[in-house]
């Protein structure tokens, strides 16, 4: 499946917002899943490939010409208009995703498999506990809007600084903790310590946490021995890890989770 850039939108000094339409969207179903999300193939720039293509272009093509795979949550899917909206991390020219984002003009073309997802604020929640950074914000973005007046959300947001800080639409009562790393003396543990100083309202919760490796298993380990929290249903996953490459936090990421999942 693929799609072609419809226009491009700078939400912050590192995000960029990026809607697709036409290619095969016609044959594109959604999800409910607030944190969906589409496997995106992101060519090489000195590749021989280009979008749309089939299973036997990549044949005889070298590893180092052959897409590399990245998983962008749905911010999300217009059904009427064909829209799929995806934001995008970006960092300069580091990466393969976030520099095809900045690079990305009208009539460019991504390829992708998708989508999948199995996250969505549980109805029978008093109130809906979302934390993460940037890399969080679609599914975070995503969740809010589903949510509905009467229903309830904190979250806790990490950026660089305030001029990072986005806005998060939502019908719901939502009370946003904006966490700035800049001016953090402890940026690493910036998230958890916020976390851990806040008193949680009354009731049952459900939680979404998901962002920097280090920084998500803090607050896990946070809420299950000190908030007595069942990860039973919590819906949290490190999408990236500090000092990795995209790629060789892939080759571990399997292996980290399960560890970490097995210490808690």
């Amino acid at each position: 499946m693929y799609a072609e850039v419809r226009d491009i939108e700078s939400l912050s000094p590192s995000l960029v917002r990026v809607h697709l339409t036409g290619g095969t969207l016609d044959a594109f179903e959604g999800t409910p899943a607030t944190d969906g999300y589409i496997n995106a193939q992101f060519i090489p720039a000195d590749s021989p490939l280009s979008v749309p293509y089939g299973p036997e272009d990549l044949e005889t093509l070298d590893p180092e010409h052959r897409p590399r795979p990245r998983r962008f949550t749905i911010r999300r899917w217009d059904e009427a208009t064909r829209t799929l909206t995806i934001d995008f991390v970006a960092h300069g020219d580091s990466g393969y995703a976030g520099s095809w984002a900045q690079r990305a003009r009208p009539g460019d073309r991504l390829q992708f498999k998708g989508p999948g997802g199995s996250y969505r604020p549980a109805p029978e929640a008093d109130w809906h506990l979302l934390v993460g950074d940037e890399s969080a914000f679609g599914a975070i973005g995503a969740s809010l809007e589903a949510l509905m007046a009467g229903d309830r959300a904190l979250v806790f947001a990490v950026v660089d600084g305030p001029d990072h800080e986005i806005s998060f639409p939502s019908a719901a009562d939502v009370d946003i903790v904006w966490l700035h790393r800049r001016s953090a003396e402890a940026p690493e543990t910036l998230l958890v310590d916020a976390v851990a100083g806040t008193t949680f309202p009354a009731g049952s919760f459900d939680v979404f946490v998901h962002g920097e490796a280090d920084e998500t298993q803090a607050v896990r380990r946070h809420l299950a021995t000190e908030r007595g929290l069942d990860l039973t249903g919590a819906s949290i996953s490190p999408y990236w890890r500090r000092r990795f490459t995209d790629e060789d936090w892939r080759r571990i990421k399997r292996q980290w989770m399960a560890e970490q999942q097995a210490a808690v």
